[in-house]
């Protein structure tokens, strides 16, 4: 967001030395004398006993009847102070100043002004990015870390440090292994970043009570769409315009976004910076009034990336007046600025005739609505839901151990040679932990963090079990490595019985606002691996610690180099996970989210180049493991355990028949897809798919099966594409029924080449487990 690199700039810049010392030693965070405040609420009956009088007070209305009460006693100018994230006050109502901008993308954080630590909560739990997250394929997970991270977010709130609407999560796809921020998302599957959306704003928001309609704190999905370019060779997302095929908008983008609205019923969608098709999304009525508000019905507001109004304006030059620019976005479906734009101009823009105040009602009335849902005006917040959450809540044992379970379950292992990992702690005599990650614990919190309740590095997790040496191999630990280290690197690593290599990038490399360009490990880190390796008498396990897929394919190829494990960043206690897996106390079941690809990839295609479909004509070779079929470092689902299992296919059906209607034209003429939306007849047709899995090695884990279809050739389908996913724990030698539902309309279909969804007909191949069925779909 642009403020938080603007006006924010300097604080973040101060805090992020500070953790960065900080993190060298794992301090846990011990409170200190502070003061406790009130949080901002309205209607505070208590001391303002004036305010039960007015309606927008009383609970026994519902929320629409509250709000149009509301908006009635307000002033225009009283209006246009509540379409800014630093929304007025209105004091004759007893209404207070509230902030609308906090973040929660993986843990409450301080990048919004709407939070503060002090030392009476001096630090939030602080889970691993959601890229890492994502690789646990595991809704339940997803969700319980939203429980945990709302759960934090009230206790805060009642002592008023914090807000109660969240901008997260990021549901963008992530589209190219350059794109710095990719490691705020899911990864690059819609059906996984559907499923993760739907799951964590599920934890955010849904209360324990069963009160469907109030909210515990509001959740957005961000960025609203088509936004996965951030500074790449210049070109900037401030006025970046992606050029995007209907078919893609609708059969990769946009899906995410539309699961949040329609089955997570999310509270809040983000417009992104950059234009579509030449508008800019911010002031797209197609998009936000059309698609969110019409289509998919959303139960909340809209809100602008931070700045994006002054993007419009200024970088993007869309519109030639300030005024201009208010009107266009509000009458757009637009709700809330990020920003004071909509504070600055809408009032021009009223006398200008360029926009109708009944319009900043509907914008002001969708706030309100919220914060009624949230329960804001209903009072002081101790006399409610959540009202004892505080300070012990926040940072408890539950939830740290929560946050090394998100990592144990999300860390991947690529490669494993055998006689390499597990590691044996009782064999172990010497342990030599070496690279520029190995004891930097601040980078495995990520982007858009808080501060952490404890910081646990690699170096400190190993010598939890063994004996370690520790050489960072590199200048200052700094990941652009210097080669004339490794000498003393290389020494440790021969006197050792195995070798740790705690490798990757951070925040230096990829963030925010800085994409890749070379999707190699950063410096020297290579040569460091190689040479280190080299002379190494046990065991080498490389250890990437990075957001985005790395070109490796040196080490995979390399057989002194036994082990590659991929943690991404992985949170307050990524160290203590990572020894887990090393030592065999968790059995890794992570599986990659995002195809890594080799360094060709990204010296032949073009980052801005949106497509997703690969075109032979112009040797675009596409995105993806659903489009794209060249070489590749892993893939989309990899990922290893230190057991085997076995799968038996128990029950698939081999035809699918659609009845169809009378007259229909495909009784008639040969189709080779029919509507998926609208046909009656196709509603409803559900199938049963069991699978028989086997865990036949040593140790008990827990497994990812997988359910792929490839469909027939129409319509420039997907040549592969998950469907559905589950995760199944094991004892050793035991068995379990992993059973899908498969829905031939939601499943079976496609998105042709206009954004409508169709059936295939003709041979399917479904994927499941390591098994093909193949299935036919007939009329």
């Amino acid at each position: 967001m642009a403020l938080t690199y603007n006006n924010m700039k300097k604080q973040h810049s101060v805090l992020l030395c500070f953790f960065f010392i900080l993190s060298h030693f794992a301090l846990e965070f011990k409170p200190v004398l502070a003061q406790t405040t009130s949080p901002a609420f309205a209607c505070d009956v208590a001391n303002n006993p004036g305010v039960k009088n007015f309606g927008f007070c009383d609970v026994s209305l519902d929320v629409s009847a509250r709000v149009n009460d509301l908006v009635k006693r307000l002033t225009l100018e009283e209006k246009i102070t509540m379409l800014v994230n630093t929304a007025g006050s209105v004091s004759r109502l007893g209404i207070p100043k509230y902030e609308w901008w906090s973040e929660a993308l993986h843990g409450i954080s301080y990048t919004g002004p709407g939070v503060k630590f002090n030392g009476v909560v001096p630090g939030a739990t602080s889970f691993p990015q959601p890229i890492l997250t994502s690789a646990s394929f595991n809704e339940t997970l997803f969700e319980t870390i939203g429980k945990a991270v709302s759960t934090e977010a009230r206790a805060m709130y009642n002592v008023g440090l914090a807000g109660l609407t969240y901008w997260s999560p990021n549901v963008n796809i992530y589209r190219d292994p350059r794109w710095g921020r990719g490691q705020e998302t899911p990864g690059e599957d819609p059906t996984l970043a559907s499923k993760y959306g739907v799951a964590y704003v599920k934890g955010l928001q849904q209360r324990d009570d069963g009160k469907k309609d109030m909210l515990k704190v509001a959740s957005c999905c961000k960025h609203y769409t088509a936004y996965d370019v951030d500074d790449w060779k210049g070109i900037q997302r401030y006025n970046f315009n992606a050029k995007v095929t209907q078919q893609d908008l609708d059969d990769t983008f946009n899906p995410p976004f539309k699961s949040c609205v329609v089955d997570g019923n999310v509270a809040s969608v983000m417009c992104s910076y950059n234009q579509v098709n030449g508008k800019p999304t911010c002031g797209d009525h197609d998009l936000l009034a059309g698609v969110i508000r019409g289509q998919w019905k959303l139960n909340g507001y809209i809100v602008t990336d931070c700045d994006s109004l002054n993007e419009i304006y200024w970088a993007q030059h869309y519109t030639k007046t300030p005024e201009e620019t208010a009107a266009l976005s509000l009458n757009s479906g637009l709700d809330l600025n990020c920003g004071s734009w909509l504070g600055k101009y809408t009032q021009g823009a009223v006398n200008q005739g360029l926009v109708n105040e009944s319009v900043i009602d509907r914008a002001v009335s969708n706030n309100f609505a919220t914060l009624m849902r949230l329960g804001f005006f209903d009072g002081d917040p101790k006399n409610h839901a959540y009202g004892s959450l505080g300070p012990k809540d926040v940072c408890s044992p539950e939830h740290q151990e929560l946050a090394r379970e998100a990592a144990r379950q999300g860390i991947v292992l690529l490669k494993n040679s055998a006689g390499s990992l597990p590691l044996s702690p009782k064999s172990i005599k010497s342990l030599a932990v070496i690279g520029p990650n190995a004891n930097v614990g601040y980078t495995m919190i990520g982007s858009y963090e808080g501060t952490p309740c404890k910081l646990t590095t690699p170096l400190q997790g190993l010598n939890a079990s063994v004996a370690t040496v520790y050489h960072p191999g590199c200048f200052n630990a700094s990941v652009s490595c210097d080669p004339a280290l490794a000498d003393d690197a290389k020494k440790i690593a021969a006197a050792a019985d195995a070798v740790v290599l705690v490798m990757g990038s951070d925040q230096s490399v990829e963030r925010e606002s800085k994409d890749r360009v070379n999707i190699t490990l950063p410096g020297q880190q290579s040569l460091l691996i190689t040479e280190v390796a080299s002379v190494s008498k046990g065991p080498v396990i490389l250890v990437i610690m990075s957001g985005g897929g790395m070109d490796v394919q040196f080490a995979v190829d390399n057989p002194k180099v036994t082990s590659i494990v991929w943690i991404g960043f992985p949170g307050e206690d990524g160290g203590g996970a990572l020894a887990d897996i090393i030592f065999g106390y968790y059995n890794p079941s992570g599986r990659l989210p995002m195809t890594w690809y080799p360094q060709s990839y990204a010296d032949k295609v073009d980052m801005t180049n949106m497509n997703m479909r690969a075109d032979p004509k112009t040797g675009f070779p596409g995105r993806s493991y659903r489009f794209y079929n060249g070489p590749t470092v892993f893939n989309f689902g990899d990922g290893l355990s230190y057991s085997n299992y076995k799968h038996h296919l128990v029950q698939a059906p081999k035809y699918v028949s659609i009845p169809l209607e009378e007259g229909h034209a495909c009784r008639s003429t040969r189709c080779k897809s029919i509507d998926a939306v609208n046909e009656q007849s196709c509603s409803n047709l559900g199938y049963d798919i069991h699978l028989r899995v086997k865990n036949v090695g040593k140790m008990s884990g827990s497994h990812t099966v997988f359910l792929f279809t490839s469909p027939p050739s129409v319509h420039n389908a997907p040549q592969k594409h998950l469907l559905e996913f589950q995760k199944i724990h094991l004892t050793p030698q035991s068995e379990g029924i992993v059973k899908f539902k498969l829905d031939v309309c939601k499943h079976l279909s496609v998105v042709d080449e206009v954004g409508n969804k169709k059936v295939a007909l003709g041979l399917h191949v479904l994927h499941i487990g390591d098994l093909k069925h193949s299935l036919t779909v007939r009329i």
